[in-house]
């Protein structure tokens, strides 16, 4: 996998500036091992509870995306301690931080609570991942990141869910050529976040190029919060763009999408999931997006009792979270929690939940079901992990309770199924 360096090299630079502020690295707390199978008291467990990190943008423009989707975190684990707790026995409790989505702050928060929680449920967003990896590698913790991107499938230290961005613009594009009327000849152009989640996307969409010899005719990169979009707009409408696929968090997704409507420019869009929030099917720029956009994220829509974990979701909403309005982040965040509740239940089983031993246990865990809200993902030691390869597309229907309809539902393309994951070197 080609990693862009000189992208993270900033991100990284954060991290090597962050000193283990609240303890030691390692710093377990307990022997980590248990009496007569029972886990011993350790960081983040004292015999009865078991404390996750939740580092979200809790405020500030993404907050769009991390409230929600913390609030899958809550329900997820609301669910799990009225059965008990894990394994029946260990309740849970999350320990949330705002970090506005910046890496600095991450990183700062990360140190806040890292001294209390076995573990963190939730880091969202790929360039904070990057910042606090290496802190998670020196400090043995494992963490499950809200960000989609391929490089985390061989970090130990990560548990990711879902299916990666890469696969998500390649299953795109194979929709676009297969099914939307595109050909390898058409003028496929892409627009992405000038950063490793931008880069995540459009890696993908040079894969598929490879595959189904097409070529992108033009990229252009944006900054996050830019307040004009009209340059980058008006050079895709003049090299003829018939597709763009577009990798973009929501403010900015709605102000390019708006600006394209003014400006009278109709390709095909296709959308990485984080540029889409059910607030733009409600917005003034939602007649344009039915007309000319698709999004690739995963699973279902909301209410839809034909996946079974869609019915299990909403029912437990109506029971913990009654006000929670559709959300597919909350989606994601739930399903987060599904994820960190098999690793802690198998290190409760191997009667270890120090650092060391959730560790251990994410690398003897199997396959998890995630009940068709994501793909299944087939987890044990990183090197040999295999993501889910699949992707649900959605048109826009201000109609449906998130604004999205089903378009065709978790599909795999040939040239998903290719993609190779390969640790990098970060």
């Amino acid at each position: 996998m080609q990693v862009h360096r000189r992208k993270l090299t900033a991100v990284l630079a954060v991290a090597a500036l962050a000193v283990t502020a609240c303890g030691g690295a390692g710093d377990e707390g307990g022997s980590g091992e248990g009496q007569a199978g029972e886990p011993a008291t350790t960081t983040g467990f004292d015999g009865t509870t078991i404390k996750l990190g939740v580092l979200s943008p809790l405020s500030g423009p993404i907050a769009v995306i991390g409230q929600p989707l913390t609030s899958g975190n809550k329900v997820w684990f609301d669910h799990i301690n009225s059965q008990g707790g894990i394994a029946g026995k260990y309740k849970v409790e999350l320990v949330q931080e705002d970090t506005q989505y910046k890496p600095d702050v991450t990183v700062q928060q990360y140190n806040k609570i890292k001294g209390e929680v076995a573990a963190f449920t939730q880091v969202l967003g790929t360039a904070p991942t990057l910042a606090v990896l290496p802190q998670l590698r020196s400090d043995k913790i494992l963490a499950a990141p809200a960000s989609l991107d391929a490089l985390w499938v061989r970090e130990d230290n990560l548990l990711p869910v879902g299916a990666p961005y890469q696969i998500q613009s390649i299953n795109a594009m194979d929709h676009y050529l297969s099914e939307g009327g595109g050909t390898p000849e058409s003028k496929i152009c892409t627009m992405v976040q000038d950063d490793v989640y931008g880069e995540a996307g459009q890696q993908g969409i040079d894969f598929a190029a490879e595959k189904y010899g097409f070529t992108v005719t033009n990229t252009q990169r944006f900054k996050v919060s830019t307040e004009n979009y009209a340059g980058q707009v008006g050079a895709l409408a003049g090299a003829g763009c018939e597709m763009v696929f577009l990798t973009a968090t929501p403010t900015d997704a709605g102000k390019i999408w708006g600006t394209a409507a003014q400006a009278k420019f109709t390709p095909k869009w296709y959308a990485q999931s984080p540029s889409y929030v059910g607030a733009l099917a409600k917005s003034p720029v939602a007649p344009y997006m039915q007309q000319y956009v698709t999004i690739a994220s995963e699973g279902t829509e909301w209410g839809d009792e034909s996946v079974p974990g869609m019915k299990d979701m909403v029912d437990r909403v109506a029971q913990f979270a009654p006000d929670q309005q559709p959300d597919f982040y909350f989606a994601f965040g739930y399903n987060q929690g599904r994820a960190m509740t098999a690793v802690l239940e198998k290190a409760v089983e191997l009667g270890d939940l120090s650092r060391d031993g959730i560790l251990e246990a994410s690398r003897q865990l199997g396959s998890v079901s995630f009940d068709g809200l994501t793909g299944d993902y087939a987890y044990g030691p990183a090197e040999n992990r295999n993501p889910p390869r699949s992707t649900t597309l959605f048109s826009v229907d201000p109609a449906k309770p998130f604004g999205l309809a089903t378009l065709k539902y978790n599909f795999t393309s040939d040239a998903a199924r290719e993609f190779e994951f390969k640790k990098a070197d970060l």
